[in-house]
């Protein structure tokens, strides 16, 4: 149902306050004794979100589940504000040490932790674990991992993958020497990223599907079914060893149901028939619950955009002058209010959101600026212009297909998008999907997508995640559901500066070389960013010490049940 411009606006107002009005989260003690222990947590999601497979896994669903059941040697801790976004050890004792310019790394392993199995985690658990990482082709093998010595051949070969010279143990002294070809400065986010997971050496190499992995955190999959549900208990053998980096956990059991739409779920945590909501609220229900269910709403920041991938490779968005159109003609003032008002979205013209490099509201793509005169923030589309590059690049009057994921905020703005195509010159159609295969199916060549609508999240705080995750030759993977370069692009002029910063140890000097790839992608366009987004969390009256980081959203581990 589209709402009236009324309505939004009202929407945005309310939103709006609540960022000036959220309850205040303290930092919780430990749990055992505590009067808070207990009890069962109730989670509801419109649908499964794909593989369990921690190091396969890439979606913000199941990514926030696997804090509370995986475990890397470093991690983010779970703390609130910008302290959650700073890597501390996790199943190493301490930060690593550097040898080598930057290119070794000595992490020592934590004594007396077990799996949820039972079995001790040793050296050559770590060793397994990140060998598995390109056996099974994690999506961020290339870009993250891949100055391991050793790596390349991997890529290359993945079933043979020894990780030979990159990785050595050490078991009487617990020791894992990790060497690189290069120096990189941002390895410890790497290592602290779900991807880098540590599991048991007996971990087939293969996608465990529905099938879960032993871990070594506070709770453990005990049953799993991709139409029902989930449930989570104790893992019986866990101990706390750092409170910041993995805490014991207040609830007992944790169940995650599987089936109710947005519009139902909304309605069920309210009435506290569940405690959490996962994924994107209905836009008709954001005043309600702004204005009604104040005290159970709480709006967070996000390293996050909603953008539109398109195929460099393939027409017409081979052509540079029409996917400058598709920039140029998005009404980016509609796309807020789409996804519920100006207190949760901000139009963005840059493919990196706000906080991650100067010269934030940038905007090349608005009317009367291109991107040697960017105008400050964006104003208004350009229709006009965007009609004469189509007509100019050669492909006025083909066919265009936007891939959107069904829920009914994506669909709203994928409608409007293809109305949007239409008027620049193409004829368009919109191909919702489960949003549980949408973005596997965009990334896949095989299905020719030419254009597709997503949401994409920092896997920590650093415009790499989002100009080099995005757009990095070593992340596409022709044929690959893996394949999170959906553009396909691979620049010659990006791919020289990323491995400048790489190996650059001042971060002032880090982040100019950044500014510099922001502006050549913003040149190239291979995607159409649409807004910068904050997360609006609903709980049910009974959840208790809401908690909250800036990466992983609410902490399932760190909440209470009454």
């Amino acid at each position: 149902m589209r709402a009236s411009g009324q309505r939004l606006g009202m929407v945005a107002l309310m939103l709006g306050g609540l960022l000036h009005a959220l309850p205040a989260t303290g930092c919780a003690q430990g749990t055992q004794g505590n009067p808070h222990r207990g009890g069962t947590l109730r989670l509801t999601a419109a649908s499964a979100s794909g593989t369990l497979d921690p190091q396969i896994s890439y979606t913000s669903q199941y990514m926030q589940l696997a804090t509370v059941i995986y475990d890397g040697l470093l991690t983010y801790p779970k703390l609130e504000g910008p302290a959650g976004n700073q890597v501390v050890p996790d199943l190493a004792e301490a930060m690593p040490e550097l040898r080598d310019d930057g290119r070794t790394w000595v992490f020592t392993l934590r004594d007396g932790i077990r799996f949820s199995d039972g079995t001790p985690v040793t050296v050559e658990d770590v060793a397994a674990s990140l060998r598995r990482i390109f056996k099974v082709g994690t999506p961020t093998a290339g870009s993250f991992y891949g100055t391991i010595v050793g790596a390349d051949a991997c890529l290359r070969n993945s079933a043979h993958c020894t990780l030979q010279g990159g990785v050595e143990t050490d078991p009487a002294t617990r020791r894992i020497t990790i060497r690189l070809t290069q120096p990189d400065s941002e390895f410890p986010q790497k290592l602290a990223f779900g991807h880098a997971a540590i599991l048991p050496a007996s971990t087939p190499a293969h996608d465990l599907g529905n099938v879960a992995a032993p871990g070594t955190g506070p709770y453990h999959i005990v049953s799993s079914d991709p139409e029902r549900g989930l449930v989570l208990e104790r893992n019986p053998y866990f101990h706390e060893w750092s409170e910041t980096a993995q805490p014991d956990g207040y609830v007992d059991r944790i169940v995650y149901d599987f089936g109710l739409s947005e519009e139902d779920a909304v309605t069920a945590v309210e009435r506290g028939q569940y405690d959490w909501m996962a994924g994107l609220k209905p836009l008709d229900r954001l005043g309600e619950i702004g204005s009604r269910y104040t005290a159970q709403v709480h709006v967070s920041p996000l390293y996050g955009l909603i953008f539109l991938p398109m195929n460099v490779n393939i027409p017409p968005f081979d052509q540079p002058k029409a996917r400058e159109a598709v920039n140029y003609a998005l009404d980016r003032r509609a796309m807020t209010i789409l996804y519920g008002g100006s207190g949760i979205a901000t139009p963005l013209c840059r493919m990196v959101p706000p906080g991650l490099l100067p010269g934030d509201g940038a905007c090349a793509w608005t009317l009367g600026a291109d991107p040697d005169h960017p105008a400050t923030p964006w104003a208004h589309p350009d229709l006009q212009r965007a009609r004469q590059l189509v007509h100019e690049s050669g492909t006025e009057g083909m066919d265009v297909t936007l891939i959107v994921p069904a829920t009914a905020m994506y669909v709203s703005m994928g409608t409007y998008l293809r109305d949007m195509l239409e008027a620049i010159g193409y004829h368009a159609r919109l191909h919702p999907l489960s949003p549980a295969m949408e973005g596997n199916y965009a990334a896949n060549t095989t299905n020719h997508v030419q254009i597709s609508l997503l949401g994409w999240y920092a896997d920590y705080a650093s415009p790499s995640n989002f100009l080099d995750t995005l757009f990095g030759c070593e992340n596409f993977h022709p044929g690959s559901d893996s394949s999170i370069n959906m553009s396909g692009l691979c620049d010659p002029v990006v791919q020289a500066l990323v491995a400048r910063i790489r190996s650059e140890p001042d971060p002032q000097a880090a982040l100019a070389l950044w500014g510099q790839v922001d502006d050549r992608i913003t040149r190239l366009a291979p995607a159409a960013p649409m807004i910068s987004t904050r997360y609006v969390d609903l709980v049910s009256p009974r959840l208790g010490h809401y908690f909250v980081t800036s990466l992983y959203h609410m902490a399932f581990s760190r909440v209470w049940v009454q």
